[in-house]
């Protein structure tokens, strides 16, 4: 897959000097999904912002499909469609006439048919000659995609686009998001939900003081930074650590009838062996044996806490 969006060396300052984004550089291919991880005021919505072109950048180049968003602005503007954090809907209109408002603003033909299968996708098809104002604010989020994606764009932001809503409408926006994927569409979105990144995300961006510190596929990063947790549960409580295993990181557990091994999974010689050979010579018998991975949140938790050191 090519790039379809390519970013170089965007940078952008207000007037008190404050630098909200730090040269950042990054390559998006089409038909993926990169989750945007941050946290509050790291800048995610201000690069959205910008590659949008609501907000200005003080230096660098974005550019859309061979088209730079500052030379051939409307050229690139109609590929993009976006869902912003706050709601911004006409209370009175109706839910078909908004999108087809929104349609038209880009220069669409129209396309009921293809209004409807949208709302059909968003389980909104029976409210579609309902007023806004008699929506669900759940509803109203499920527009608000409808809306972005009713020109039919190549690129779609999703700015915290489960935020405030319940688990099934979230597991729902995966769905959707998966199918837009698989349609061809490139999807960039931001959330505090890892969890959200985790299940969706080909690819995870973390940015943290406007600096965005790594992109890298999600399955990758994890694998490269993730560590393992091998709990070893013993058949009685154990009163110290055999001096054998005084070399290894690992910590007895408060109720002493537990050991808790955190190890590299890169590494080629992990020690679990040496470690449970340790134990059995020195008499003390295992009762179960538990592994657990690191999750994206340590990872995240990890990557941000360092750049605040």
């Amino acid at each position: 897959m090519q790039d379809f969006l390519t970013i170089d060396a965007l940078s952008k300052y207000y007037a008190n000097g404050f630098e909200a984004l730090k040269s950042i550089n990054l390559r998006v291919k089409e038909s993926e999904i990169l989750a945007l991880l941050g946290p509050n005021g790291a800048g995610k919505t201000t690069l959205i912002s910008t590659i949008c072109g609501i907000s200005k950048f003080t230096s660098g180049k974005i550019t859309l499909a061979g088209h730079d968003i500052i030379k051939n602005y409307r050229a690139a503007r109609k590929m993009i469609g976006m869902v912003p954090q706050e709601l911004s809907l006409e209370s009175f209109e109706t839910v078909m006439n908004t999108l087809r408002f929104s349609r038209g603003l880009f220069g669409k033909a129209p396309n009921d048919s293809y209004l409807e299968e949208l709302l059909e996708q968003l389980s909104l098809l029976d409210k579609r000659n309902s007023q806004i104002l008699e929506l669900s604010g759940g509803m109203k989020r499920r527009l608000s995609i409808a809306k972005a994606l009713s020109h039919e764009p190549q690129l779609l932001f999703l700015d915290e686009p489960t935020a405030g809503v319940d688990v099934e409408l979230r597991k729902d926006m995966w769905l959707l998001v998966r199918h837009l994927r698989n349609e061809g569409v490139t999807v960039i979105l931001t959330t505090h939900y890892i969890e959200e990144a985790e299940e969706i995300a080909d690819r995870v961006g973390i940015i943290d003081k406007g600096q965005l510190l790594l992109v890298e596929e999600k399955e990758s990063l994890m694998q490269r930074l993730g560590q393992k947790q091998l709990t070893i549960e013993l058949q009685n409580r154990l009163e110290e650590l055999p001096t054998k295993l005084s070399d290894y990181d690992i910590v007895l557990a408060a109720d002493r009838q537990s050991l808790n091994y955190t190890y590299n999974m890169r590494s080629g010689r992990t020690g679990i062996n040496q470690i449970l050979s340790s134990l059995t010579q020195s008499g003390i018998i295992i009762k179960d044996l538990q592994t657990k991975q690191s999750s994206l949140e340590d990872i995240f938790m990890s990557l941000v806490n360092e750049t605040a050191k």
